[in-house]
């Protein structure tokens, strides 16, 4: 579905621009994504989805190496915004989200963290700011989910602020997919797709998007009452 999303914008407007998530929940889809044939990733224009305060992009846990290994180098992506939060963070987030304010975007590729995190907006999220960008602290879920995935050795490593796209700039895409496989995600989708839309479970604001897939496989569908019925 995504590669059919990014033929029509790339067919209908000669572009598409797009947010990419990362992390370990998202290296099937965007191995799968980089390989999908008649997508001309030249004209395609990615923007990031968040990335940890001060953390060097030689660091095996960077997004922007992430993004950069995983995806924009094997597709060949034409244009990208990667967020360097190696220096004076307010300005990068007024920068980047300047840019991003451009024009719609076409679709946003997200998770959902296991504390419910929608980027980098652990809860209580904030549902109200217009800012494209945010300095966030991260809680101690979010932190111990990383250490976790194995990005780093230690809670003590992980960094305790980021940048993360906000959650109204993420919901103005025109269209949303959410990938979340696996079983330790299972209470969070529960959580947001059956739950009440709060802060606290800050990707149930999904809920509300008119254009929005999400992609479960039968571990992270497995607290549904009314659970897919495709894996």
């Amino acid at each position: 579905m995504a590669a059919v999303v990014l033929q029509s914008s790339l067919r209908q407007q000669g572009q598409a621009r797009i947010i990419a998530a990362t992390g370990a929940s998202q290296f099937g889809f965007l191995a799968a994504l980089t390989k999908a044939p008649g997508i001309k990733w030249s004209n395609v224009e990615m923007f990031h989805l968040d990335e940890y305060a001060g953390l060097p992009i030689t660091h095996p846990a960077s997004f922007r190496k992430y993004l950069l290994e995983r995806f924009i180098q094997p597709a060949g992506i034409g244009k990208f915004h990667l967020l360097n939060a190696e220096g004076d963070l307010e300005t990068l987030c007024a920068q980047v989200g300047a840019k991003l304010n451009l024009a719609p975007v076409d679709v946003a590729f997200v998770g959902i963290g296991e504390n419910g995190h929608l980027a980098f907006n652990d809860p209580p999220a904030d549902f109200t700011t217009e800012k494209p960008y945010l300095v966030v602290e991260l809680d101690q879920a979010c932190r111990q989910q990383q250490v976790g995935e194995g990005w780093f050795k230690s809670l003590a490593e992980v960094p305790r602020q980021a940048i993360s796209m906000s959650i109204r700039q993420i919901m103005k895409a025109r269209k949303i997919l959410c990938i979340v496989p696996d079983q330790r995600k299972a209470e969070a989708v529960q959580k947001c797709l059956e739950g009440p839309v709060s802060p606290l479970a800050p990707a149930s604001i999904l809920q509300t998007h008119p254009d929005v897939t999400v992609f479960l496989d039968r571990w992270s569908a497995a607290l549904l009452a009314r659970p897919p019925a495709h894996n």
